[in-house]
């Protein structure tokens, strides 16, 4: 009997919703190894946020210490694999959210452990399913070593569910605490009254099509009518156009929300890689040959200037705006 530790990301004294898709993995896993699945919490003033990850795990570990208050890979990948080897699971996994990424490569090389990225699929209790090549391949991987670590994405995965009783919450000691010359020195916080991209519901992105920063207020006028969050292309980004934090793509976010409308975008397999998971996806594009509409549901061919204002009026007119 094989066990899985999650590491739970949380803010405000409960964990993330980006967690919920690790723990549907770990229950996966779970089921092929006949294991539990246990929650590690680490930080400073985590308030509830072990009780809270409780509700969906047999047991949690909370890690707590003054020295953990902001994240660095440097003291957090050591307090992750000593939870790991204390609890003598098999498997690590978190979701491969920026921090998720950095941390788990950094732990497994620890724990002198395999480690897999971007896992979409569970097929044993340290097998699993990955895509490649921007997407346009999947790879079946098995981990050998005695631990295997995993990143989740979190679009191939459902929300874990409550579980019918809260499991267990213990305490452990960080141990030393050493950053290795790491220095935390400030975080810059874009503040935002929408969603986070990789949790809306709605996503408007816009592309190199759209010319000017000046031009995604519009993007933002659809966005905000939606209450969906903005999102754009690596070339829109590196352009300038908009903040790096709102890419969407291979070597951004990956997104699936129930909308996905994709302005000005040409469909560059880096994109399609972060957003063809969507439910729907709505293209609009002046270029009738760009590989946008090969993934869309519902395409339009026609300029951003001339499709904007109409579909901003149509959707004011259904809101009753």
């Amino acid at each position: 009997m094989s066990n899985v530790l999650i590491f739970c990301e949380h803010k405000d004294g409960a964990i993330k919703t980006s967690t919920l898709p690790a723990i549907t993995f770990g229950r996966e896993v779970a089921k092929h190894t006949g294991g539990e699945v246990y929650g590690v919490v680490v930080g400073s003033g985590l308030g509830d946020a072990g009780a809270d990850a409780a509700r969906y795990l047999s047991k949690v570990v909370v890690v707590e210490n003054d020295g953990l208050g902001n994240y660095l890979a440097e003291t957090y990948a050591p307090v992750l694999a000593k939870v790991a080897a204390d609890l003598g699971v098999s498997t690590v996994a978190a979701t491969a959210t920026n921090l998720g990424k950095d941390l788990l490569p950094r732990a497994a090389a620890l724990l002198e452990a395999g480690m897999v990225s971007d896992v979409i699929e569970v097929t044993g209790g340290k097998a699993f399913v990955r895509p490649t090549n921007a997407g346009n391949a999947l790879g079946s991987v098995e981990v050998l070593t005695d631990v295997a670590l995993a990143t989740v994405r979190q679009t191939e995965f459902d929300p874990a569910a409550p579980l019918d009783a809260a499991g267990a919450v213990e305490s452990a000691e960080a141990g030393d605490i050493d950053s290795l010359n790491a220095e935390f020195v400030q975080l810059n916080l874009s503040e935002s009254t929408r969603p986070d991209l990789s949790e809306a519901k709605v996503v408007v992105s816009g592309g190199r099509g759209m010319k000017n920063a000046e031009n995604f207020k519009v993007l933002e006028e659809l966005t905000d009518l939606f209450g969906g969050a903005l999102g754009a292309t690596r070339a829109a980004c590196d352009a300038g156009y908009v903040a790096n934090d709102l890419q969407v793509g291979q070597t951004g976010k990956v997104v699936a929300p129930d909308l996905y409308i994709a302005v000005g975008i040409s469909g560059a397999i880096q994109h399609l890689a972060g957003m063809k998971s969507s439910k729907v996806i709505v293209a609009i594009n002046k270029d009738e040959e760009a590989p946008i509409f090969q993934v869309a549901d519902f395409g339009l061919v026609s300029t951003w200037e001339n499709a904007m204002p109409d579909l901003i009026a149509g959707v004011k007119k259904a809101k009753g705006a």
